[in-house]
């Protein structure tokens, strides 16, 4: 017998009405050096839909922020998991800007939004402890590793693992990029499970490339003539997309190695949801790592040149060498990337049965992926018990 951790409990917040892309027609974007884009804002949205595949993302009502949503979506963890709140050993939650008003897109991180989920949760528990991490993107998944270093040393038995983001809150309206933002939340319960099969996390794997962290940080509106000196979020996108192809699916396939399986034995794959075209990218250079080129593709469907995109979504498919059909179920249509809460959301739905064609059973297997903040990539392997 040994110590397994396993997930008991999972909940979202997806927030109501879809913001889309035709929302932005009359808006004027600009470029870093405070330029004008004379590309017509009907042509900038058809090609950022054709990379992204975005067609509409949620914003949180004014009246929320960041703590409350993460409220949400752990109540439904709580409530999915039989859960009594005052048994939970630990609130980690995810994030990366505090709560943010509406109003002033003013940040506050004191106190933690744990703190404040937990006084909403009503646990009057003081060993149940709360606190924030901040990981970029891949923070909940991050939460995830170090609930699970938390259990597996004795130090709990229960941990609530929250990610929640209001993105739109600091995001440049005149920035193109900040089209993919969007929020959400999304929680899980994590628990100690004493048994002979080999269930729950199998592995996970970390790397943290600090050269590249100012691709991703806080700056005046690109817009010269923007009202005040508000800071918003702001990437090297393609920097960033190419740090995330070089990086991700070598530490992906480094993870379902250490979990002693390959990739045909992997039921799905939940990428972090930043743009259509990189997860798919992410799919097709993880099947090569593993020996799977552009010649296993029937030749009417070959592209002309090596497009990792498109190898993606024929591997997707078609089921390549055994390798599952619908093997990656995808949100960003229409819920955009909520940063924390996108793989905790997307677990959510799936295991919910809110994704039409993906669905997991007893004993299959999970990969998680994220990358995020400029620097910081993780991967886990989950058995589902």
């Amino acid at each position: 017998m040994s110590i397994k951790v396993i997930i008991t409990g999972t909940g979202s917040y997806v927030p109501e009405g879809g913001v889309k892309n035709s929302s932005f027609l009359n808006e004027q974007f600009y470029d870093s050096n405070g330029n004008l884009i004379s590309t017509p804002p009907e042509e900038i949205l058809r090609k950022f839909d054709e990379i992204t595949e975005i067609h509409e993302r949620r914003y949180v009502s004014k009246d929320l922020v960041a703590s409350n949503i993460a409220y949400y979506g752990a109540k439904k963890a709580i409530v999915s998991s039989n859960t009594d709140p005052e048994t939970i050993d630990y609130i980690i939650v995810a994030n990366n800007f505090g709560d943010v008003k509406f109003d002033n897109r003013k940040s506050t991180m004191v106190p933690s939004l744990a703190s404040k989920v937990k006084n909403q949760l009503g646990i009057k528990n003081p060993k149940t402890i709360a606190f924030d991490i901040t990981f970029g993107c891949p923070g909940w998944l991050q939460g995830m590793i170090i609930a699970e270093a938390l259990i597996k040393a004795g130090n709990a038995k229960k941990v609530l693992v929250i990610g929640a983001e209001t993105l739109s809150r600091i995001s440049d309206p005149h920035d193109r990029d900040s089209l993919i933002y969007a929020d959400g939340a999304g929680a899980t319960i994590l628990e100690a499970l004493e048994t002979t099969e080999n269930v729950g996390i199998l592995s996970h794997a970390v790397r943290s490339d600090a050269e590249y962290a100012e691709m991703l940080r806080m700056e005046k509106s690109y817009n010269p003539n923007y009202k005040d000196n508000t800071l918003f979020l702001k990437m090297d996108g393609n920097k960033l997309f190419q740090y995330a192809m070089d990086f991700v699916p070598s530490l992906v396939k480094e993870c379902i190695d250490s979990a002693g399986l390959t990739l045909n034995q992997i039921a799905q794959f939940l990428f972090h949801q930043a743009n259509a075209k990189m997860d798919f990218g992410f799919l097709g250079r993880t099947a090569e790592q593993y020996g799977y080129t552009i010649n296993d593709i029937p030749a009417e469907l070959r592209p002309q040149k090596k497009n990792y995109g498109t190898i993606g979504k024929v591997i997707a498919t078609y089921g390549i060498r055994d390798i599952p059909a619908n093997i990656m179920p995808m949100t960003i249509h229409n819920l955009g990337n909520s940063s924390v809460a996108t793989i905790p959301t997307l677990l959510d739905m799936l295991l919910n049965n809110k994704l039409p064609n993906h669905s997991v059973k007893s004993g299959d297997n999970i990969v998680f992926a994220s990358v995020g903040a400029g620097m910081n990539i993780n991967a886990m392997v989950y058995r589902m018990p």
